[in-house]
């Protein structure tokens, strides 16, 4: 019965491990995808638009010039932040590569099933 049950945990971990290889591989295609989705010609006019609606509705508040301008500064970098993340995340700098995101994935996992197999003996 033991042995029946390491073999369905093998099974399990081998599963798991073609889920995450292909999840690791996906990954940087979607987020390619999403880039080129958020960061199209369409969608740069229509943040600068906003950009543009977002000043004059300080500036018809009332909002000193300065102040205006560097929250519409502030709003602009919210879109370009994302953007940087995304490219690091495309690129792998700073470990966001889908093989690294993959294998640390595959040890929680690993750590979580010895905690459950230690609990159930």
């Amino acid at each position: 019965m033991i042995e029946g049950e390491k073999g369905k945990k093998e099974k399990d971990v081998e599963e798991l491990k073609e889920v995450l290889s292909v999840v690791s591989k996906e990954i940087p295609n979607l987020i390619k995808s999403i880039i080129a989705s958020v960061f199209s010609e369409d969608v740069g006019r229509d943040m600068g638009k906003a950009a543009a609606a977002f000043y004059k509705e300080l500036k018809e508040a009332g909002m000193p010039e300065e102040t205006a301008v560097k929250m519409t500064e502030n709003y602009i970098s919210v879109f370009t932040n994302l953007s940087d993340v995304m490219k690091r995340a495309v690129s792998g700098e700073k470990k966001l590569k889908g093989e690294e995101i993959s294998e640390e994935l595959e040890k929680r996992i690993k750590e979580k099933l010895t905690e459950k197999r230690r609990e159930e003996e």
